[in-house]
């Protein structure tokens, strides 16, 4: 929070991601923690770290999921961190500084939140659903999410875009969000989300509905009850079914003009 309140220098891993310097210490910080405790576990960090020796544990480290905003000056980022035991993801914690937001979850034994037990929603009509997504930082010209997102803004209450996918399926968790889509996230990304509303009864799938993959690159989660209706509107809008225009610029721009 000292970093963030400091506006700290923006650096650039590529022409879009952002890092700071508490991206890097936070990793570095994080690190050394399981080195202390751990010194046998393998580590994938988003900043760079990979330590693989074939332990049966495997921790992902994303020490600042929401960089972009977190350099703007956007109080929407957190830490996430899992631990999965043979290939299982066994435990997670994702922590929001700005809301003092701790979320956790250990494998059959649910999610809290504060340590206060969370649940997802009960809603199960899409109509009545409010959903996150997320746009990637790179290659945005490629992603067909535009169109995802058009479609489910009519077919729901509304769809957000916060900036942290670790922090959007937290709140799915918390019955916060009914649904929550992005493709392209990264391991780090999802393994501690993932599990945390897995552990608040809800569900999380591929596009397809198949079974979620750490390298799956598509990550649909909901809370279980809207799940098929994602999937379906999912189904329609990749065969280019029942797909409405998006509204002209143009068209707009002569009608203020009268």
């Amino acid at each position: 929070m000292g970093y963030f309140r400091e506006r700290v220098k923006i650096e650039y891993k590529g022409d879009a991601d952002l890092v700071t310097v508490a991206d890097r210490k936070s990793e570095a910080c994080i690190l050394e923690r399981i080195r202390q405790q751990f010194p046998t576990h393998d580590v994938m960090g988003e900043e760079g770290t990979r330590i693989e020796s074939g332990s049966d544990y495997k921790w992902y480290i994303d020490p600042l999921d929401g960089t972009t905003n977190f350099a703007h000056g956007f109080p929407v980022f957190c830490v996430s961190l899992a631990v999965e035991c043979r290939g299982e993801r066994v435990a997670a914690v994702i922590y929001d500084p700005t809301r003092d937001e701790l979320f956790s979850a250990e494998k059959g034994s649910g999610a809290q939140l504060n340590g206060e037990p969370i649940h997802v929603s009960s809603t199960a009509k899409l109509a009545e659903c409010l959903v996150g997504t997320g746009f990637p930082s790179h290659k945005r010209h490629k992603s067909p999410n535009i169109y995802f997102y058009h479609q489910l803004t009519l077919r729901t209450h509304g769809v957000r875009r916060a900036g942290s996918a670790a922090l959007d399926l937290c709140n799915v968790a918390a019955g916060r969000f009914d649904g929550f889509w992005e493709f392209n996230l990264n391991p780090w990304d999802t393994a501690a989300g993932v599990l945390i509303v897995q552990e608040a009864g809800g569900r999380v799938t591929d596009f397809s509905g198949g079974p979620f993959q750490i390298a799956s690159r598509e990550t649909l989660a909901s809370n279980g009850l809207v799940h098929d209706a994602l999937i379906h509107e999912f189904q329609q809008i990749f065969a280019g079914r029942g797909l409405e225009d998006l509204a002209s610029p143009v068209a707009y721009a002569k009608d203020r003009a009268l």
